[in-house]
């Protein structure tokens, strides 16, 4: 029920209780009124009728007239108390009537000198007025019926009761404008306070209203321009914490104090692998030991120190806080690529100086020995061969280094230009040819006519496809076949080098690419190889945005594909 449904409804029932109210006491007031002066107006009659029953000779006879002249009944009673004249009854009548002697108006006009009774009348069996005058010793009376008197009241009452009703109805309109009047100013305020819990901060009342509902409504409109200006500055500060949460590269999870988290950064979903909608319980977090330990603990009040845990193989740096509200957040830093760098670089600090190591304990062993005894000429020039061939193989990994350092450290550019790699893969088999045929190799080409020209720096093309033909030559067996082929390809070109040689077993292709990796080691030394070569093919084909691949079975040969596109991107 509305406010002003309610207000209208009070003040019906006031109304409606105030009426009744008025009906009821006017009857009950006017009735004793018109008693009271029935009563002086019966005693003064019946004050009348004493005064004349003096000089009447018969009692009968002027109790009749009496009661006719006056309209009510007239009775006379002697000393003794008997009803010697009365106009409602005749002489036969009179005999059957009650001695009147107790009556209780008779009894007080005899003391008093006048009395009254209000009774049933037993003649009639209807309620009458009696009033009774002493006259000298006997007692003359009057009475009327009350009936009278009720009809008056009656009548009374329907008058004010017409008159309550017609009032009623007026004052009902009135209270329900008024209600109206009331109420319609404080729905106002109701429903701009409703939308302004429910974030609607553009609702303003637009009252003008005098007196404390007009204060009401102008506290409100402040409140409204207050709280509208708060959550402007939250929401911009709300947006600037977002901003910064979603651009870390840390992983942020805040748990409320359910364990349920609550806010989740783009970093914290790539790390954690998780794609749900916030919030969700923290139960769906990886099931990982020194994660859930964390958080427990964080939860309960106690700040943990940074650790390192493992999720779907990436390494991460953990560190949990507690929150003033009972809640946790978690940071997390992915370490996989530092700690993959940090083993590269230890890798590659000791394959370099493993590799090294070799040529120079060499060199100077045979230069100690060159130094230090007489050697025949032939044996000397042997010894200054061996000590040349590690110097230049000392050489060419350093040239590899640096070319490889260049490439990472992008100090070299790729100059793309259309390459005919039929006249590049001539150029270079005609290199490798010598050493190829002492190890009775044959060298082939298969160059796809789509694919003749391929859009890439020449230096760097020469130096992929050489690498390329010197590992498949240095590898393949006698009697075995080296070809250099190309491949179409919707976006660019594949070149492409296969050979019948020994093959590479699948546990070493995923780490073929790498610096100093190989799968022989000591045969790739004595063969020559610097482990460099393949590195620089895989960077310098990413370097023109490419690729590359390597497809390879033990004793079925191997074939080195690399991808250069036809719009070249560089990645450096």
């Amino acid at each position: 029920m509305t406010l002003a449904h309610r207000l209208f409804a009070g003040s019906a029932l006031i109304v409606v209780v105030f009426v009744a109210l008025l009906v009821l006491l006017s009857g009950v007031r006017l009735n004793h009124e018109l008693r009271a002066l029935e009563t002086q107006r019966l005693a003064r009659e019946a004050r009348l009728v004493a005064a004349m029953w003096a000089g009447a000779p018969d009692a009968e006879a002027f109790a009749t007239t009496a009661g006719t002249t006056l309209g009510h009944r007239v009775t006379l009673i002697d000393s003794t108390g008997r009803v010697v004249g009365d106009s409602r009854f005749d002489l036969a009548g009179l005999e059957h009537l009650e001695n009147h002697a107790t009556r209780p108006e008779v009894v007080e006009a005899r003391r008093s000198g006048m009395g009254s009774a209000l009774r049933t009348s037993p003649s009639r069996g209807d309620e009458e007025l009696y009033v009774a005058v002493r006259a000298g010793a006997r007692t003359a009376r009057v009475s009327m019926s009350t009936r009278e008197l009720s009809d008056v009241t009656a009548s009374a009452q329907r008058d004010v009761l017409i008159s309550g009703a017609v009032g009623l109805v007026v004052a009902l309109l009135l209270s329900l404008a008024f209600a109206r009047r009331v109420s319609r100013p404080i729905v106002e305020l109701r429903d701009v306070a409703r939308a302004l819990a429910q974030g609607d901060l553009t609702r303003r009342p637009a009252l003008a209203a005098a007196g404390e509902v007009g204060d009401l409504g102008n506290a409100v409109h402040r409140m409204a321009e207050q709280l509208a200006a708060r959550m402007m500055a939250l929401q911009h500060e709300e947006g600037v914490l977002a901003a910064v949460i979603e651009s870390l590269h840390e992983g942020i999870v805040a748990v409320d104090a359910d364990r349920r988290v609550v806010r989740l950064n783009r970093s914290a979903r790539e790390l954690l692998r998780l794609d749900r909608a916030l919030p969700f319980a923290a139960d769906l977090l990886p099931r990982n030991s020194g994660l859930r330990d964390a958080l427990t603990a964080a939860l309960g009040g106690h700040a943990g120190e940074r650790e390192e845990i493992v999720v779907d193989g990436r390494i991460l740096a953990l560190t949990a806080r507690p929150l003033g509200s009972g809640g946790a957040v978690l940071a997390l830093f992915d370490l996989t690529e530092t700690r993959r760098l940090e083993s590269v670089r230890r890798d590659f600090v000791a394959n370099a100086s493993h590799e090294l190591k070799t040529p120079l304990t060499v060199i100077g062993g045979y230069a100690e020995t060159l130094v230090t005894d007489e050697l025949p000429a032939e044996q000397r020039v042997q010894f200054v061969q061996t000590i040349r061939a590690n110097a230049e193989r000392m050489r060419r990994i350093v040239d590899d280094l640096l070319d490889l350092s260049r490439i990472e450290s992008g100090g070299w550019t790729p100059h793309a230009v259309s390459v005919d790699v039929a006249a590049l893969a001539a150029d270079v088999l005609a290199t490798a040819a010598a050493a190829a045929l002492a190890r009775g190799l044959r060298l082939t080409t298969a160059i796809d006519p789509d694919a003749r020209t391929v859009r890439a720096d020449p230096t760097a093309l020469r130096q992929v496809l050489t690498n390329l033909v010197d590992n498949a030559v240095r590898y393949t067996p006698p009697d075995g076949t080296v070809t250099v082929f190309t491949e179409t390809a919707p976006t660019g070109s594949w070149l492409a080098v296969r050979d019948s040689g020994i093959g590479i077993a699948p546990e070493h292709l995923p780490r073929i690419f790498e610096r100093f990796y190989r799968v022989d080691r000591g045969r790739s030394r004595d063969e020559g190889g610097t482990g460099l070569g393949l590195a620089i093919v895989r960077h310098l084909a990413e370097a023109h945005g490419g690729r590359v691949e390597i497809q390879s079975e033990i004793g079925s040969g191997t074939v080195v594909r690399a991808f250069f596109p036809a719009s070249p991107v560089t990645t450096l």
